[in-house]
């Protein structure tokens, strides 16, 4: 399978596209003034303490306060089989509550405690916190907090699991805690392994030095920007390039990889060409489209898409597809298609909680098993960890996929104002950047001249209030005089950009 990553990254916003075989299938995007904190480290201060919820409040010096459950906060130093998933280690792979447990005997009010993010602030609620730590190396993840010693669930050679756990068995420091090895580091030998885990120990013990002599709140450690978190996660022998469109990222990338991973130095690569690098590899569209609810298949059918508070349901329907036989195999064809493209949507969309799948319903029980086999097949191409129960008697599958952060659709978009709130629209932080490309496609402009952008009064206003330098920026590099002109005609999404 041919595997590439393409980087998009200005001075004021990262977007990162996985595609495989040209298809667009995992997309990120991250804004300078919105960077996730998931993974970040924080000596927080407890505010409240609710014994009837088993949970606390925890200010971190964030905006709101972060939440933290009874069972993150108890160590079990039980050993769990569960935790062999590495590459999106979060809370669920740390030791769970104990039953005679109580929030109220473990916090009071005013107590500091360091603690890690592991969801983003999601729909207004607060960041979701632990005090069990993960930090990611290349080979390794180290949990300082537990005694545990695991290999990647992704790594399905019994003897190589065996190998990896003797080296970690022998390598790991008395008292050091627990290390896991990430996918990445199958086949890989015990210096690589050592050099890992001392600069994992050495930077915990960095954290911990500074979490003494700070008064909370404070922030202790910031996990890498999205760049070097995908090269650090996502980046494997199996990908034949990385595309970067910009020389700063691109020997950022370099200098990183040839600490960590030198063999895949050689795959990344400077675009250089004059079109925007997401217009070349036809991602822009595959954005467009995954912002809409309405997804065509190739054979007629679609699929529709909706994200409400409590869960993601996904329907399946025929469409234009009358298919050739009958009406069973109609069904079954526009299924087994639509399970494939769900599966990539839900990646691509980053979308998590509850998800129910609303397939056409079939008699054929063999046929049912066949769409479940096929959804399992594919599921399995998803770093993030999923549970799909087996088809209800009414043609429904429930699953399940770990929330993090934002979906692409609540990062990119904001409550629509014509509706109510009811529907979505984009919000004006991603127009003004849309505006942004468009003025930076301009050539054969000469010095002084006028360029005139008309766009709706609401964006307008907005621009006008944020003092966004990224306009005068432009000014400068295009040697150009922007002028924004608000026009009520305009729907909110739409601008346009002339010439004078």
């Amino acid at each position: 399978m041919s595997r590439e990553i393409v980087i998009n990254a200005a001075k004021h916003e990262s977007r990162i596209a996985v595609l495989d075989e040209g298809q667009v299938v995992e997309l990120w995007v991250e804004r300078t003034r919105h960077r996730t904190i998931v993974g970040n480290i924080y000596k927080g201060r407890v505010t409240k303490v609710l014994p009837g919820m088993q949970s606390a409040f925890v200010d971190l010096g964030l905006e709101r306060d972060a939440f933290l459950y009874v069972s993150d906060v108890v160590e079990d130093l039980e050993e769990f089989d569960n935790a062999d998933s590495t590459d999106d280690l979060t809370l669920d792979d740390v030791p769970q509550q104990r039953a005679e447990a109580s929030i109220a005997d473990l916090l009071r009010e005013g107590q500091e405690i360091v603690v890690q993010v592991s969801k983003d602030t999601i729909a207004g609620k607060g960041a979701r916190i632990t005090s069990h730590i993960t930090l990611p190396g290349r080979f390794l993840v180290y949990m300082p907090t537990v005694n545990h010693i695991g290999v990647s669930r992704r790594i399905e050679n019994e003897a190589e699991r065996a190998r990896l756990k003797e080296i970690l068995d022998r390598i790991r420091p008395a008292g050091a805690g627990g290390f896991i090895v990430r996918t990445a580091g199958e086949e890989r030998e015990e210096d690589e392994f050592r050099a890992d885990l001392k600069y994992l120990t050495d930077l915990w013990e960095q954290i911990r030095r500074k979490a003494e002599k700070a008064s909370a709140p404070t922030a202790m450690h910031h996990d890498l920007d999205l760049v070097l978190r995908t090269i650090r996660d996502v980046l494997s022998p199996e990908f034949k390039s990385v595309w970067v469109d910009s020389v700063d990222q691109y020997q950022r990338i370099v200098e990183f990889l040839d600490q960590i991973q030198p063999n895949l130095v050689s795959r990344v690569r400077l675009y250089r060409r004059e079109e925007p690098i997401f217009e070349d590899f036809s991602i822009e569209g595959e954005i467009a489209k995954a912002l809409k609810s309405k997804v065509w298949l190739k054979s007629g059918g679609y699929i529709v898409i909706n994200q409400t508070e409590a869960l993601v349901a996904i329907d399946v329907n025929t469409g234009k597809y009358v298919g050739k036989r009958n009406l069973e195999e109609t069904v079954f064809k526009t299924n087994l298609e639509a399970a494939k493209e769900i599966v990539r949507q839900i990646r691509l969309r980053d979308l998590g909680g509850i998800i129910v799948l609303d397939f056409i319903d079939m008699e054929d029980l063999s046929n049912r098993a066949r769409l479940f086999e096929t959804l399992e097949i594919e599921i399995r191409k998803d770093r993030s960890k999923t549970k799909i129960l087996q088809i209800s008697e009414f043609g429904l599958i429930e699953m399940t996929r770990k929330r993090v952060r934002q979906s692409l659709e609540r990062s990119l978009t904001q409550a629509c104002p014509y509706c109510g709130g009811s529907g979505r629209i984009k919000s004006n932080t991603t127009i003004a950047f849309e505006i942004w490309r468009e003025l930076m496609k301009l050539r054969d402009l000469h010095e002084g001249q006028d360029v005139i952008v008309r766009l709706n009064p609401v964006v307008y206003s907005s621009l006008n209030n944020a003092n966004d330098p990224i306009f005068e920026e432009i000014e400068r590099n295009l040697g150009i005089h922007l002028v924004f002109k608000p026009d009520d005609s305009l729907h909110h999404e739409q601008f346009d950009v002339m010439r004078i």
